[in-house]
């Protein structure tokens, strides 16, 4: 589902009606939890949360004119998605977020490689994701791409 917004709230008025307070919720948890420096803005048709170029002037390997992304909240065809690059770059965050998942939701974990995907808005674990979005820095996300991916 690709939904065109020139901002967050319009991305937000733009989804299905089932779907605006789970994301809304979302964006705020995570704004309320990720470190200083991370910056909200529109990127790949989804609400981000990038390092922005003025701490990482490289930008995105792969279009290094874009911010280096790191959460992303998407309303997609049949799910709502956090994608966290930061548990695809990082096994031992995976680990922890794989082994808190169950203490919050019952049914099973639905991911991909940075992708958590939520069928059932109402088991969305909004204190997990913000605890999630508060482990890294903009500069271990920095470090952790350049060994990892960037490399």
């Amino acid at each position: 589902m690709k939904i065109e917004a020139h901002n967050p709230e319009e991305y937000i008025q733009k989804v299905p009606e089932d779907r605006k307070e789970p994301i809304k919720k979302l964006r705020a948890v995570i704004k309320e939890n990720l470190p200083e420096g991370f910056k909200e803005v529109m990127i790949y048709n989804m609400i981000g949360y990038v390092v922005p170029h003025s701490l990482y002037p490289d930008g995105y390997h792969v279009t290094p004119e874009l911010p280096l992304p790191f959460i992303n909240i998407a309303s997609q065809k049949n799910h709502i998605a956090v994608y966290h690059s930061g548990v695809y770059a990082n096994d031992e965050l995976m680990e922890w977020f794989a082994n808190e998942y169950p203490k919050y939701v019952k049914t099973k974990l639905d991911m991909g490689k940075s992708c958590i995907r939520f069928r059932n808005p109402d088991h969305i674990p909004y204190e997990l994701i913000g605890e999630l979005a508060g482990k890294m820095t903009p500069q271990e996300w920095i470090e952790l791409y350049e060994k990892n991916i960037k490399g």
